[in-house]
């Protein structure tokens, strides 16, 4: 008995402990980068009322919990130098060393930007040779949530052979040049789900404002009230079961088993689920101070391509409002071309208009083409080097203000009838040309009759000529327009153009919702 009695006090001394902890969210760390020239926003949790003291870099920042037992402070801008302690003090005392100051970055998207430094071309000398103190790193685990989340498991790592491996590729190879060029310290939080669309990455409250996403929250709502976890798992056992006898009497027989069943997964926990990932694995990040974000991420809305247009600047602005940066840059990737099997040929062209569409259309964005560097039968290209030195360049050029660096192939400016044929004029155009010194492909040309046909294309001066004979009143001009198009119209600076039509014809996506 008096054992129990013990043991019961224990345990309440120690839950009393606990609740009276101050405590910080993952996302600030030992080895974390904070933003420089910014004033900073510190939060946590504590006791209702309880008094916290945020010490950094000589200031001294007080305030108390709120009755919910949150509590945050503002920290005045820091530069560039020595790592900084963080000391938080309520009841008990945190103490985080070696912090940087200098640029943070986001790292988003599918599995393109969830790809791993080990899966990406020349793994073995790049992760021997990253050795780079200055840039630190975070992964948020994957995961959903039917409401925001304060939170996450993680923890901040310095770049080195042992802690880059399982990184993702394009943040890592994004990073390592912005901490070549600009010279401070780079932070980089990798939020990536393979597999997931845009409209799990976008607020409840920022799809349901837009009246074209209201079928889609309708239709997963019905899901998720209509069909149970438990009717999924036994539709799960069945098809197991079922695969088991067909695996059996393939082997009985001397064949080859058929491919084991995918588990279907409920929705309530799917990531496919609007807001989901929002949910997740980028809300416990808000309030964070941060630089930008990167995004490589569009394959799993190929077929909701033009519904993209709308719903992509919509998870822009939705994560700019997060972070209350009206202008956050935002840069992503262009898909790169892939041969789909059970897609028509062109929803993917169609993604990458509803791409452009958004970086035309929605300021302070980036965009790194990569139709020269994809692999038409792996969805998932290996160089992501490449990948991440271009998003790199539209950051140095138009985030810090690196004068006279080329940092975008030609992208569609307008055109212009010239007889039986159409001009096409280009931004970021200097040194029009054929990368492998052949006639320009991937070209299409159409009349009246909006029927389009191969053409030839002419490069005059800083323009495109474009004609067929068989289009003697040409009026519209498509460029790359098929998933797997890999065209070689390039500028000076080795950088490829961007697919891009120059008619409104509906596209054969339209009108799909979910």
């Amino acid at each position: 008995m008096r054992n129990t009695i013990l043991v019961l006090i224990t345990c309440l001394v120690l839950a009393s402990t606990a609740t009276a902890d101050v405590k910080l969210p993952s996302i600030f760390g030992s080895h974390m980068v904070l933003q420089r020239d910014r004033e900073l926003t510190i939060w946590g949790w504590a006791d209702a009322g309880e008094s916290v003291t945020v010490e950094i870099a000589g200031q001294s920042k007080q305030t108390k919990a709120d009755a919910k037992g949150n509590w945050k402070v503002t920290i005045d801008p820091l530069k560039v130098g020595n790592p900084l302690i963080l000391r938080v003090t309520g009841k008990n005392t945190i103490e985080l060393s070696d912090i940087l100051v200098g640029e943070v970055w986001i790292c988003s998207g599918q599995s393109n930007m969830a790809w791993t430094v080990r899966r990406s071309d020349n793994a073995d000398r790049e992760i021997a040779s990253a050795s780079h103190p200055r840039l630190r790193l975070i992964t948020v685990p994957r995961a959903v949530a039917d409401s925001p989340q304060p939170d996450f498991r993680g923890r901040w790592e310095i770049c080195s052979p042992d802690t880059v491996a399982d990184f993702s590729a394009v943040g890592f190879f994004f990073g390592r040049e912005l901490e070549k060029h600009l010279n401070v310290p780079i932070g980089l939080i990798n939020t990536s789900y393979g597999g997931t669309p845009a409209d799990a990455w976008t607020s409840r409250d920022a799809l349901e404002a837009v009246e074209d996403f209201k079928p889609l929250l309708a239709e997963w709502d019905r899901r998720v009230k209509e069909i149970t976890p438990e009717s999924v798992q036994q539709r799960n056992q069945e098809a197991l079961d079922r695969w088991k006898a067909a695996a059996a009497k393939a082997k009985a027989d001397g064949k080859d088993a058929p491919p084991r069943p995918r588990p279907e997964r409920a929705p309530q926990d799917h990531p496919h689920r609007p807001a989901s990932l929002y949910n997740a694995m980028l809300a416990p990040l808000v309030p964070l101070e941060v630089a930008g974000a990167i995004w490589y991420q569009g394959e799993s809305n190929c077929p909701r391509a033009d519904q993209y247009r709308k719903l992509f600047p919509a998870m822009i602005a939705d994560w700019r409002k997060a972070f209350g940066q009206k202008e956050m840059p935002f840069l992503f990737v262009q898909l790169a071309p892939f041969r789909y099997t059970r897609n028509p040929k062109q929803w993917c062209a169609e993604l990458w208009d509803a791409q452009l569409h958004t970086l035309k259309t929605v300021p302070r964005t980036g965009m790194a083409i990569t139709t020269d560097i994809g692999d038409v039968k792996d969805i998932h290209p290996t160089n992501k080097q490449e990948v991440g030195r271009r998003l790199s360049l539209w950051a140095r050029a138009t985030v810090y203000g690196e004068k006279d660096l080329a940092f975008s192939g030609p992208i569609y400016a307008s055109k212009a009838s010239v007889g039986d044929a159409i001009r096409i004029r280009f931004h970021h155009d200097k040194g029009l040309k054929s990368r492998d010194g052949k006639p320009l492909t991937h070209f299409t040309i159409a009349g009246k009759d909006h029927l389009f046909h191969p053409a030839t294309a002419t490069i005059e001066g800083e323009s495109i000529v474009v004609r067929s004979e068989k289009v003697k009143e040409p009026v519209a001009v498509r460029f790359a327009w098929e998933d797997d198009a890999e065209p070689n119209l390039v500028n000076g600076a080795e950088l490829p153009a961007s697919p891009f039509r120059t008619d409104d014809l509906p596209l054969t996506t339209a009108g799909r919702k979910f």
